[in-house]
């Protein structure tokens, strides 16, 4: 990350400014948190797909519904909306024995087509203020509420992660699904409550990508999909499962947007930007996979 600054300073003289420092706070936000709701799924050794997807319905839902029932209910409903996603999403890996990386490529597809539905293939526009205040203002000088949303539910992940009897199932579940098993680890309830709360996660990030266009957009968090994984595997979390966390998603999140913001600076044109993540996604994964355990994601 270090090495990331001091190589874009000095080829732009402008990387380390305030504008710049706010400019990449406001894009760590949204990232991180659409990130956190990979890696819940990613340490049990399956993979959401449509964590993007859910995100851009939640942002479509909070445009349609904020001015109908209100701020507080509405962020509430789809929050929920999004738990019943990811919930699907579990209850189909589960029941059905089908690997969590064709499930949610399919809700994928799905929840894209309910999103161009409700929307009408529009963007969705509001009148309420409260999203712009929630995401965009600063209750600390110089760092925006959503930042400050992302490193609190970053902090709230971590404690779950590693705090609680629930995220010591996730782990064993990610390390070696059969053996939590026989050690009375409920696998099938575990990794329900994990989609289940990707799902809601995911709709918090689509919630702040709204309050940060200040509109619902079809397809508006989807091209984010990659930088997600991204910000996943580069933090150190393995694809096999069962190591890393959220405290390393935060941290691989900002590695991604100090890349990206980087490349904008330096004049990279967008094509050559989405190879060098691929290949930045590539040597992460290279890095971190336990080859003992490869095989078909869960």
């Amino acid at each position: 990350m270090l090495i990331l600054i001091i190589y874009f300073q000095w080829r732009t003289e402008s990387f380390i400014t305030a504008t710049s420092a706010q400019n990449i706070l406001n894009q760590m936000a949204f990232l991180t948190v659409l990130a956190l709701a990979g890696t819940f799924v990613i340490l049990i050794g399956g993979i959401d797909l449509s964590v993007a997807a859910t995100a851009t319905l939640a942002g479509i839902l909070i445009a349609t519904w904020i001015d109908k029932f209100g701020g507080p209910l509405a962020i509430v409903m789809v929050i929920v909306a999004g738990a019943v996603v990811g919930l699907v999403n579990g209850l189909i890996t589960t029941m059905l024995k089908v690997p969590s990386f064709l499930v949610t490529l399919g809700m994928m597809s799905v929840l894209d087509g309910i999103s161009n539905t409700v929307s009408k293939g529009g963007p969705v526009s509001y009148n309420s203020n409260l999203l712009q205040s929630l995401v965009n203002e600063s209750m600390i000088p110089n760092v925006p509420n959503g930042a400050l949303i992302a490193i609190l539910l970053t902090i709230g992940a971590t404690v779950l992660a590693f705090g609680t009897s629930f995220g010591r199932h996730m782990y064993a579940v990610g390390g070696n699904e059969r053996a939590a098993a026989l050690v009375g680890v409920r696998v099938r309830r575990t990794k329900l409550a994990v989609f289940a709360v990707a799902g809601a996660v995911a709709a918090i990030a689509g919630i702040i990508f709204t309050g940060q266009a200040s509109t619902g957009v079809p397809m508006g968090a989807g091209p984010s999909l990659l930088n997600s994984i991204a910000a996943v595997v580069v933090g150190g979390t393995a694809l096999s499962g069962g190591v890393g966390g959220p405290h390393r998603t935060i941290l691989g999140a900002l590695v991604i947007v100090l890349l990206s913001a980087g490349m904008d600076l330096t004049s990279v044109d967008p094509y050559t930007q989405l190879v060098i993540k691929g290949i930045v996604v590539i040597a992460a994964v290279a890095l971190t996979i336990d080859r003992r355990r490869y095989g078909v994601i869960k």
